[in-house]
């Protein structure tokens, strides 16, 4: 007996010899590794800072994006090509006096691929002095280069300390312009760039002017109005409904209105806080001018639905509005805090105080929809009794 348990005992230390032999020859081969990536990336690294002919500068180019793209360890593999310093002659490939397209594309591909999911080289790109050059690839009539340009600023945007300096560049005309005639990948990519943009501390006019609403209004039309693509899109609407020129073009577009009125209806928490936002800044501007505009639209059963489901802002700003929109003078509203007292001593009344805010609750759910469905029976009504006057003037 005791034989057999010296025998079990000589088996587990040799089975945990055996295991850390096995971690020991593990970590060796990942330093083996390490250090034989860590030569390579210096190898191209010198080869791309002392290259004198262009086309060694692009091999060059070349192999870092490979390398960043292959690498297991490609966060490490991007902070040691920066290490290397890599990012200034790359940067200085995308000058255009003085190399080609190829060059300049290749540059372009190597830094996309060293600012992916890495905030110090985002700053250190921009730092180099990335963005004039980027700007002017933005102007260029090449597509495809001009959509990677798009693409490095949506990169270099998402760091809070990138964005004063991207945002005084004159950059965001030119991603407006990409918005009316650029790939959908390319489009996606401004809205992006636009929105991280807008949430910098410099005046949002130097990214956004009014221009940009068209190809925003039309592009919200389009996609799933639940999408993030939605919640971005509407955002840089919230914000050029802030401006008179804004709002003008808002109401001038196509469908401008109404296709905010559907988000309301159809769009995730945070679209519906956007657009609701942007519809409750036209009516405060001028409640004569808007008033009817948002009415004739049919945004009441949105408007209510909010009031109940949106985030706390929305339901906030759904309020303010209806109030705006409604016929009655001020001094016959009450605030919607005044409305849940009531309701809910009345129900206190019937069920009890332990009960109270439960049927409170869904008193007050019970009243949104029935003021839905009579918002809806008069919009049906007006519109069946506006159908002749159509008809005629066509």
């Amino acid at each position: 007996m005791v034989k057999e348990e010296i025998l079990m005992e000589e088996e587990e230390e040799g089975g945990k010899c055996n295991l850390e032999e096995e971690e020991e020859e593990e970590e060796e081969e990942e330093q083996k590794k390490n250090r034989k990536c860590k030569n390579v990336i210096e190898e191209i690294a010198e080869k791309l800072k002392s290259a004198v002919e262009e086309v060694e500068k692009i091999e060059a180019a070349r192999e870092i994006r490979k390398l960043v793209r292959k690498s297991s360890f490609s966060g490490k593999t991007r902070s040691r090509f920066a290490a290397a310093g890599v990012i200034p002659p790359l940067v200085d490939m995308l000058q255009p006096c003085s190399y080609s397209l190829l060059a300049r594309e290749a540059a372009l591909l190597a830094l996309l691929n060293l600012a992916s999911r890495n905030e110090r080289n985002k700053i250190r790109i921009v730092a180099s002095g990335a963005i004039p050059p980027l700007v002017e690839l933005l102007k260029f009539q090449n597509g495809n280069l001009k959509e990677l340009a798009a693409a490095a600023i949506l990169t270099l945007s998402a760091a809070a300390a990138n964005k004063p300096t991207i945002a005084a560049s004159g950059v965001g005309p030119l991603l407006v312009q990409i918005l009316s005639s650029g790939t959908v990948q390319g489009r996606v990519d401004s809205v992006t760039a636009l929105h991280n943009l807008s949430t910098s501390k410099e005046d949002p006019k130097l990214v956004l002017d009014a221009r940009a609403v068209y190809p925003l209004m039309n592009l919200l039309k389009d996609c799933k109005k639940y999408s993030k693509f939605a919640e971005k899109t509407t955002a840089l609407l919230e914000i050029l409904s802030n401006s008179e020129e804004g709002r003008d073009a808002i109401t001038n577009a196509d469908g401008g209105i109404l296709t905010l009125v559907e988000t309301v209806e159809d769009g995730s928490l945070i679209s519906t806080e956007h657009t609701v936002g942007a519809l409750l800044s036209l009516c405060q501007s001028s409640r004569d001018k808007y008033r009817e505009l948002i009415l004739k639209e049919g945004a009441i059963p949105g408007l209510l639905r909010l009031t109940a489901e949106g985030t706390p802002l929305a339901q906030e700003r759904a309020r303010t509005l209806l109030d705006l929109l409604r016929d009655s003078p001020p001094e016959n509203r009450f605030s919607s805090s005044t409305l849940k007292r009531i309701v809910y001593d009345f129900a206190a009344q019937v069920d009890g105080t332990d009960k109270a805010a439960d049927t409170a609750k869904r008193l007050l759910q019970d009243m949104v929809h029935r003021s839905m469905e009579l918002s809806m029976s008069r919009l049906q009504l007006r519109a069946s009794s506006c159908t002749p006057s159509k008809v005629q003037s066509t």
